[in-house]
């Protein structure tokens, strides 16, 4: 009964979004006061639990909105200075085929973007592209989410990554092989999945080749810069390398046939505000000063020990620190504000367009505002209450000697709930771990699956879906979205569970034929 209590919440949601069609603030609601009640009544959280948990749940939700916020705008800035619309030429002109199109900006550069940004950035700057190139809003946010699932552990300068290491206390170059093994194997999958969204089995016909060069290409060139340890750039590279083989490709099956002057106007008009970005990122990250400098004022709340009435303690720490000028959503503003004035000089902004990208911003966020506010909410009152450890313990106890095939799922339900592969591997590390040798499994084989189930679970969290719909006009309807990433991801966590089971089985062969 307590295991069917702790899993409703989560039930509700998926009904009420995917069957009901309900929209992430009001599925998000419900969820989150059913929760509450469920966590008083049955798993007796106290008011000092719940208040705690609310707490930490702003100030999660706070660094998740800044990023909405900020990519709103940044969308909204591209669309009024005419860069979407000169980006879509530009792409058109590299590729003529429309799911070879979606397949560069929702796999390559989407996992480029993860590797240098972060939460939510990939599919909140890839999704209105794919719009402009005539996707619907669905296919627009599903693409970029399942294609940079395998960038994620290793993207953000490694946090997921380190994460993990510092949940298991396991050393970094243990872990970080099948980690890059693991998430290579996502990858493979990943890019057959982005064209079938994009174009179905036409697509997958045409251009099956270049994508298993991309797909080799990325995942090989993270595999070696975590053998030469450069752990938090190893997705960024693997991106870059898929990029340039992608383009190739592209050129070499494209003849370029417009004016020299043509196309430096149209590539400069496509890539200015990226560009921004990309310099923006790249500078705080590369620069310790300035990344010191934006990171000085920063803002958390510390949250004491407290204890259910079940005995589930949840230790002392902080809030999630929001850094006011270095947030990933504070950069994407300085993009913003960089296009705008840039644009203003070159004469590009019609009178009133800066109020027109003012008003389209604030019609956009308010319904994601409180479907993250809600979701976040739903997520946090779970962990204090422990439903969410007792999910996980349940279904550790359930499967015993496949517990390898069951790993994965594990990792997908803790950043299913928090939205984060990081927080997965904070939340769930150590009991893997300790589950693993208890039973006498490969540590480094179960971490590897265990993580990358984090990463695939991330992308179809509610908080993460409603990221990426807000861009696309799609607040309050992310049903549908949720419903096909969901589905997607499914796919490669139950290949991934069974690749994982199946390198243990055979290990396990191999040890009883010695």
């Amino acid at each position: 009964m307590s295991v069917f209590l702790a899993l409703l919440p989560l039930l509700m949601i998926l009904v009420l979004m995917i069957g009901l069609h309900w929209g992430g603030a009001r599925a998000g609601a419900a969820g989150w006061l059913t929760t509450l009640v469920i966590a008083a009544v049955f798993f007796q959280a106290g008011l000092d639990v719940l208040g705690w948990a609310q707490i930490r749940a702003f100030f999660l939700a706070l660094y998740v909105l800044y990023i909405i916020w900020g990519a709103l705008l940044f969308y909204r800035v591209t669309e009024a200075t005419g860069a979407i619309d000169a980006t879509t030429h530009l792409i058109q002109r590299l590729s003529s085929n429309k799911a070879f199109q979606a397949l560069l900006l929702g796999w390559p550069f989407a996992s480029f973007l993860q590797g240098v940004g972060g939460f939510g950035v990939p599919v909140a700057v890839v999704a209105p592209l794919l719009v402009s190139l005539n996707f619907t809003p669905v296919d627009a946010v599903v693409i970029p989410s399942i294609g940079h699932a395998w960038a994620i552990s290793f993207g953000s300068l490694g946090s997921s990554f380190f994460a993990l290491v510092a949940a298991t206390g396991l050393e970094r170059p243990y872990l970080a092989p099948w980690m890059a093994i693991a998430l290579g194997f996502v990858c493979l999958l990943s890019g057959p999945i982005v064209l079938w969204a994009a174009g179905g089995k036409e697509a997958l016909k045409e251009s099956w080749l270049p994508t298993l060069l991309i797909a080799i290409t990325m995942a090989g060139t993270q595999l070696i810069a975590v053998f030469f340890e450069l752990w938090n750039i190893a997705a960024m590279l693997g991106a870059i390398a898929g990029l340039i083989v992608g383009s190739i490709y592209s050129l070499k099956q494209k003849s370029l046939t417009h004016s020299p002057g043509d196309s430096s106007q149209i590539s400069l008009e496509a890539i200015q505000p990226y560009l921004f970005l990309l310099i923006i990122i790249f500078a705080t990250k590369a620069i310790q000063p300035l990344g010191g400098l934006l990171d000085i004022l920063q803002i958390s709340f510390p949250i004491p020990e407290v204890v259910t009435g079940q005995g589930w303690r949840v230790p002392a720490g902080t809030t999630r620190a929001l850094s006011i000028f270095g947030h990933p959503g504070a950069l994407l503003v300085y993009a913003s504000f960089l296009t705008l004035i840039l644009a203003k000089r070159q004469g590009k902004l019609d009178s009133g367009a800066t109020k027109q990208v003012r008003q389209k911003v604030l019609k956009g966020g308010t319904k994601s505002t409180l479907g993250i506010l809600t979701m976040v909410a739903l997520a946090t009152t779970m962990d204090n209450a422990g439903m969410v450890n007792l999910l996980a313990t349940k279904m550790a106890d359930f499967t015993g000697s496949f517990f390898p095939l069951i790993s994965p799922f594990i990792g997908a339900l803790g950043a299913f709930m928090t939205g984060s592969n990081t927080n997965s591997n904070v939340i769930f590390g150590a009991f893997q771990r300790d589950v693993t040798l208890a039973l006498g499994y490969s540590l480094q084989v179960i971490m590897a699956g265990h993580n990358a189930g984090a990463a695939v679970g991330s992308v179809f969290a509610p908080a993460k879906v409603i990221v990426g719909c807000s861009t696309v006009g799609l607040s309050g309807h992310e049903g549908e979205t949720l419903k096909r990433i969901t589905g997607y991801s499914l796919i490669i966590i139950i290949l991934l569970a069974l690749s994982i089971w199946g390198v243990e089985y055979v290990s396990l062969l191999g040890k009883l034929a010695k």
